[in-house]
């Protein structure tokens, strides 16, 4: 698939309101016939960088014809730029590797290599170097518009109920209750109780309900002291789950709700990135209903 989404039955339309043909189309693209009629039938995707030539060729505009989701990322700067990954290794005299790896999420550009590709691009260095961020799983954001992290229980409860539970129906308090007692192995909530620790109007939890309420939530039982918060990496995690739905959501947030000093690592971030991408594109509950 290419970096934007491609709609062969939209290129179609247009193709046709131009009075083009699919031999005419292809001519002013360097491809055959059969190719244009591939791409219109759903068969086969042009490459990402022939996306900017084929929207000129039908006089519409790229975002338009060809739309994409959120900032871009170094994949999307190349084929913005109409080049291939050959061509743009041309311009910083190396092999395929580097960019290959650093659009994989796997390793970042050398130094020297920002300045010549972000002209080659058409940006500037800040904007290659946030696009490089975005290819290793990372979205930056002003220190003074972050929402803080979660840290108080009432917050805690709130974060996860709301980010772990995407496509299914959050447990209630009685549920949460139950499953703090069965932890515990004796009663020592009612629902009332969770009530009012997920309101805010208790903020005093013991150390059992503290590990009851980590149990019931399926996270780690450090997420519920007080010295804890779902660190930035492990946010950057959670928020991909929108995408993933259901799927193994216990054992995702298990692992991504620990606060700890380090967060995730850059290479699991670039992992996380690259099985959003697949998933979302496989999986038609979680594509928006479309």
């Amino acid at each position: 698939m290419p970096p934007r989404q491609f709609d062969g039955q939209r290129v179609k339309r247009v193709r046709r309101g131009k009075e083009l043909s699919q031999k005419q189309l292809g001519e002013r693209n360097g491809v055959s016939a059969p190719a244009v009629a591939r791409w219109e039938n759903g068969q086969d995707f042009p490459k990402g960088e022939k996306l900017p030539a084929l929207a000129a060729s039908l006089d519409q505009a790229l975002d338009v014809l060809f739309p994409h989701e959120g900032p871009p990322d170094l994949h999307l700067l190349r084929c913005d730029a109409g080049l291939s990954v050959a061509q743009a290794a041309a311009v910083i005299k190396t092999s395929r590797v580097p960019l290959s790896n650093a659009e994989s999420g796997r390793r970042r550009l050398n130094d020297a290599y920002v300045k010549p590709l972000a002209h080659a691009y058409g940006v500037t260095e800040d904007e290659l170097l946030a696009a490089q961020d975005r290819s290793f799983g990372l979205r930056p954001s002003a220190p003074d518009t972050q929402t803080p992290a979660p840290r108080t229980v009432k917050e805690k409860i709130a974060y996860l109920l709301e980010h772990g539970y995407v496509g299914q129906t959050p447990p209630s308090d009685e549920e949460i209750a139950r499953a703090v007692n069965e932890h515990a192995g004796t009663t020592i909530v009612a629902a009332g109780d969770i009530l009012a620790l997920r309101t805010g109007a208790t903020t005093d939890a013991s150390d059992a309900v503290r590990a009851g309420l980590a149990h019931a939530l399926q996270v780690d039982a450090a997420l519920f002291q007080d010295d804890a918060e779902v660190n930035p990496a492990a946010r950057e995690f959670l928020e991909a789950l929108r995408f993933l739905g259901s799927i193994h959501r216990r054992e995702i947030l298990g692992l991504a709700a620990r606060g700890n000093a380090t967060g995730l690592s850059t290479d699991m971030m670039a992992k996380i990135n690259e099985v959003v991408g697949e998933l979302k594109h496989k999986l038609p509950d979680v594509q928006g209903g479309e």
